[in-house]
């Protein structure tokens, strides 16, 4: 059962109380991402959520590791381009605990020098790490070819250069500007007291009201850029796509089974022609990256080099041939799929809390299972078919290639 409370400082409280679980999971939700950063400032927002595993006033580092796994607990966060999310994971027993250090870390976090300048190594050990995975590094270079070097086209984890010049009047300031109360968001989910919980929740959070800075900035313009990254790799990494929808359309359930239909799943078109059919790819699928304001629809493909110019033809193919070619058996597939997917998707307290957070932020409503369901089933022929020539028609597509490629490989392309 899902209720909003308000804590005494108005800051939004999201439940959803699971009587048939053991566990409870509690996140804190901060409206600050990558995409907010100043340019010599990429990466702060991530290197200040590692920071506040480092010791708090009453807890050392190595006090809240074993305060945590001493309850069998996950106490952990994660950074995106628009939020930065803490949150942990106990038994219901443990809730209290689980509050007690979870805003201890995010209310009395110290941030030591000497673990600054040690955290500036792990982190940059971290961007080798993805810049060694280019299946994944891909992503944050065709973010960079669509939206350039700021907001929405910056990497969560920053560049080396910014990194190393991180103080903690920096991370100080990060939290005086964006860690307020009117950018806060805290959900909950699994098998607790309500009562309990706000109270608790009062006393602890209750007396926080920092101010926040209002977010600045237009609408990030999609650009239908070509980039060529070339690095000596065993294979080609492709990814390309066109200007999609935000978050929070209308139209958004509409794109979801437009993606199961072209690239989302083993069924999919793509999946079933580059792979299954002509042995080009083993890795191909199709994505939605949607934001508060901006998204796209896109398409990654790996590739062997003499492959790559063929797949990225078939592929256009693929998405121009794709209004005249629906058909209803589609779209029926494509929705049966997104229902089973999204039934498991929310079957652990962790994605229930993850999910109403989401729907607080984007929506500032809550969206039961029965009424996204309905809103899939509602999904039509006609309505796929009207977004899919509004997103591909115009031939406004954004490549990058990341790989043993030349640009003059690519030169011949038409989109």
């Amino acid at each position: 059962m899902f209720k909003k409370y308000h804590l005494d400082n108005g800051m939004p409280l999201v439940t959803e109380r699971i009587r048939s679980v053991r566990s409870v999971t509690l996140g804190i939700w901060v409206k600050v991402g990558s995409r907010y950063e100043p340019g010599e400032k990429n990466g702060i927002s991530h290197f200040l959520e590692h920071m506040f595993f480092k010791g708090t006033k009453k807890r050392s580092a190595k006090d809240i590791a074993i305060d945590i796994d001493s309850i069998g607990g996950d106490l952990n966060a994660f950074t995106s381009r628009e939020t930065t999310t803490f949150y942990v994971k106990v038994l219901d027993e443990y809730l209290e605990r689980g509050i007690d250090l979870l805003t201890d870390i995010f209310l009395h976090s110290t941030f030591p020098e000497a673990d600054i300048e040690k955290e500036k190594s792990i982190i940059k050990e971290e961007i080798k790490m993805v810049e060694d995975t280019p299946d994944d590094y891909i992503h944050d270079l065709f973010y960079e070819t669509i939206w350039g070097e700021r907001g929405l086209g910056q990497p969560v984890l920053g560049k080396r250069e910014t990194i190393k010049t991180f103080t903690a009047e920096d991370l100080l300031s990060h939290i005086r500007k964006y860690y307020g109360t009117k950018d806060t968001v805290i959900s909950c989910a699994g098998n607790f007291e309500p009562e309990v919980l706000l109270e608790r929740l009062n006393h602890l959070l209750g007396n926080l009201r920092r101010g926040s800075e209002p977010k600045k900035g237009a609408t990030p313009e999609f650009r239908a850029a070509t980039s060529v990254h070339t690095k000596e790799l065993s294979e080609v990494h492709t990814c390309l796509g066109v200007k999609a929808l935000p978050q929070a359309s209308a139209e958004r359930y509409v794109l979801y089974v437009l993606n199961a239909i072209i690239g989302a799943g083993v069924s999919s078109r793509l999946f079933q022609e580059i792979r299954e059919k002509r042995g080009l790819a083993y890795s191909i699928y199709s994505f939605i990256a949607s934001y508060y304001d901006s998204g796209i629809w896109g398409v990654y493909a790996g590739s062997a080099r003499k492959r790559v110019l063929e797949v990225i033809e078939l592929i256009v193919r693929e998405m121009k041939n794709l209004k005249d070619t629906l058909t209803d058996v589609e779209v029926r597939r494509a929705k049966d799929q997104l229902k089973g997917n999204l039934i498991l998707a929310l079957e652990s307290s962790n994605s229930r809390m993850q999910n109403i957070a989401r729907q607080e932020l984007y929506y500032g409503r809550y969206y039961s299972l029965e009424e996204v369901m309905k809103d899939i089933e509602a999904v039509d022929l006609k309505q796929v078919r009207d977004l899919t020539g509004r997103l591909f028609g115009d031939g406004a597509i954004a490549l990058t290639v990341f790989g043993p490629v030349q640009p003059s490989q690519l030169s011949q392309l038409q989109f």
